[in-house]
């Protein structure tokens, strides 16, 4: 494990073992003391990025201007030829008025499992989501290879009660590793398998980080799904889930993020 402070310790909500060893209190480190590897090897980066949009709570104007801003940082990020971003999530007390769903995950997950790929393949085939960004259903389904670029900012106060924290992919095993179905989410209609995370054996066998108070120019990059590291066996998934800051009292203040994911295409 990289030398990095101690931000605090925490018993996270992941699957319990088979064996019935109890699940261990873990400690997560400040990512910013930390010297850690780039989102290739570790899945995850903290980068700077200022963004132009004037007003968080205006989703047209994220729309407008926010995807084709994420867009092209991921194709800078990965040398993909295409990066489509058509939607967005926030969390927080506001989007927890229109839904349950996007309220800050504990649960320890990865967004998607090794059949996210031909589901991605399937949903752009009708044309309509494929056009949408700007390129024909055919090129996506015929793409060599498919990556699932994510972001997540905060745009709320800096000092939150349930950041997100961020696993080295490495240290998670695919034998700790298990999908988990997820039916209409957030009422979208959108059924997919998600990666559920089985608890370490030990304490320090995975390796947990956050980055405390993100100011509104930063966005943490996450790798969450890539077509070639399926097929190779390589961990392309990456551990998340948000963690109580001991500090704040929980909605005092609440956590208030916006995610964006690209679908990076190589043709």
């Amino acid at each position: 494990m990289t030398t990095a402070t101690e931000f605090c310790r925490a018993s996270l909500a992941y699957i319990p073992r088979d064996d019935g060893t109890p699940t261990p209190e873990v400690s997560i480190r400040d990512g910013r003391t930390a010297d850690l590897a780039d989102w290739r090897e570790c899945g995850f980066e903290l980068m700077r990025h200022a963004s132009a949009v004037s007003d968080w709570n205006d989703d047209d104007e994220i729309a407008r201007v926010h995807y084709t801003e994420m867009s092209e940082l991921a194709r800078q990020q990965t040398g993909c030829d295409h990066a489509l971003v058509t939607s967005h999530i926030k969390r927080g007390p506001e989007a927890v008025k229109k839904h349950s769903d996007y309220s800050p995950i504990r649960f320890v997950h990865s967004d998607f499992a090794d059949s996210y790929g031909d589901l991605l393949r399937t949903m752009y085939a009708s044309g309509d989501r494929a056009e949408a960004a700007g390129i024909s259903g055919d090129v996506v389904a015929g793409a060599r290879r498919l990556m699932i670029f994510q972001f997540w900012r905060n745009i709320g106060p800096a000092k939150m009660d349930l950041p997100l924290a961020f696993c080295d992919a490495r240290t998670v095993p695919r034998d700790e590793i298990r999908p988990i179905p997820v039916k209409n989410y957030a009422g979208s209609g959108f059924d997919f398998e998600a990666l559920g995370i089985v608890a370490p054996a030990g304490p320090d066998d995975h390796h947990w980080y956050v980055f405390p108070e993100m100011q509104i120019d930063e966005v943490v990059a996450l790798r969450t799904y890539d077509s070639d590291m399926v097929a190779s066996g390589e961990p392309y998934w990456t551990p998340h889930g948000a963690v109580r800051d001991p500090e704040v009292e929980l909605g005092h203040p609440a956590r208030s993020s916006i995610e964006v994911r690209a679908t990076c295409v190589f043709l």
